[in-house]
């Protein structure tokens, strides 16, 4: 600013900033959630009282599962419909359209379906006239248009970002953990923990890059360096160790 300054007053004839290469900064490693601040979060919005309009105990769970356990990020979910979700003989997928015009398929088990059902079906309770009809046989993602979307606010119409993000972080907030999460990090922070878990558990730095939607391995590698089990496990292999074992 002083340069600039100078040179917009004719002080001195030349800028030498821009001759200047500023600091990388280093990225921090992501951070996802222990399992104890998971299961607080979960109870957190299970014991949500639905006294008031705003509180809606099965979307606000099948949001934070789905981030959970999917791993999409929060445009991802406010952009889903209710078509995106598809059974399969094996399972279900969820048809993601990613960043960047990206669309990638995410494999999930039916428990998460089963989640998803049940908020649609209160859904049906709270809005009977958005699903297809009121046949009572019908029910889960059959009661539903596939182009509906897939969460929606308290007033029935696809859920905004704002409502998205302060459901999530009121759920941190009830739950006592919004220390525990990365500065600014609400529905991201739900899917550094699903990227942490899967590297944790050993899954190749390819299949992450494909399940996250990352254009370079290098954002995926991220994840392995900060869950660190591999680094550990060959730590562990230091023989050197030997020389605390007490002597018989």
């Amino acid at each position: 600013m002083l340069c600039t300054f100078l040179y917009t007053s004719v002080l001195v004839p030349a800028n030498p900033m821009p001759l200047v290469g500023r600091p990388k900064i280093a990225k921090t490693l992501p951070k996802g959630l222990p399992p104890t601040s998971v299961h607080a979060l979960l109870a957190a919005v299970d014991s949500e009282s639905e006294r008031r309009a705003s509180n809606w105990t099965e979307r606000d769970r099948a949001v934070i599962l789905t981030s959970l356990l999917a791993g999409l990020r929060a445009d991802e979910l406010l952009r889903a419909n209710v078509g995106d979700l598809r059974r399969r003989d094996d399972g279900a997928v969820i048809q993601v359209r990613g960043k960047g015009g990206k669309d990638r398929s995410i494999p999930v088990e039916l428990a998460l379906v089963e989640v998803l059902e049940a908020y649609l079906d209160s859904r049906a309770v709270r809005f009977p006239a958005t699903a297809k009809g009121p046949c009572p046989t019908v029910s889960g993602l059959a009661a539903w248009p596939p182009t509906a979307a897939l969460f929606v606010g308290s007033d029935g119409d696809r859920i905004t970002r704002g409502t998205l993000q302060y459901r999530v972080l009121r759920a941190f907030r009830r739950a006592g953990i919004d220390g525990d999460r990365p500065r600014g990090a609400l529905v991201h922070g739900l899917r550094h923990t699903f990227a942490t878990e899967l590297a944790n558990a050993g899954v190749s730095v390819y299949a992450l890059m494909r399940l996250l939607g990352h254009e370079s391995m290098v954002t995926s590698q991220r994840y392995v360096t900060a869950a660190g089990a591999e680094t550990r496990a060959a730590a562990a292999q230091n023989r050197l160790y030997g020389l605390l074992e007490k002597p018989e």
